[in-house]
């Protein structure tokens, strides 16, 4: 039953969100039933992914099964990220320190800026005019 073992975690980042289930096997990412160099185009984006294997020494250890939601790709690969650190961490405690150190655990609060009333953006205002 020990070979069996899936540890499902959720990582959020801006309006992402991702929900993990690992796995031990080959290495596998599946991201909404599609392979990760499909889901994510971008080489740097599949690298954030990778970051708590590498950090760990599990690279190619397990499995990763996600369904992502919601932002862009990039706030969907940095959900994913937080998603896979957090469910390491249910897999073994005592890697809570190599996740701590470069922040993978540490849910990203920066959000979009809310548009104000009489401008045209979040800062941006309308263009001024003096006649």
């Amino acid at each position: 039953m020990a070979d069996e073992a899936q540890y499902k975690a959720v990582g959020r980042r801006k309006e992402a969100s991702a929900r993990v289930t690992l796995k031990p096997g080959s290495g596998n990412i599946t991201v909404n039933k599609r392979s990760i160099e499909d889901f994510f185009p971008r080489e740097t984006l599949r690298m954030i992914i990778q970051q708590p294997f590498e950090v760990c020494d599990l690279v190619g250890k397990y499995d990763v099964i996600a369904l992502v939601r919601g932002g862009g790709t990039s706030a969907q690969a940095g959900a994913l990220r937080h998603g896979i650190a957090r469910a390491i961490l249910i897999l073994d405690e005592s890697l809570r320190k190599k996740l701590k150190t470069p922040g993978f655990l540490t849910r990203d609060p920066r959000m979009k800026e809310r548009k104000k009333y009489g401008q045209e953006g979040a800062r941006r205002r309308f263009q001024f005019s003096k006649r």
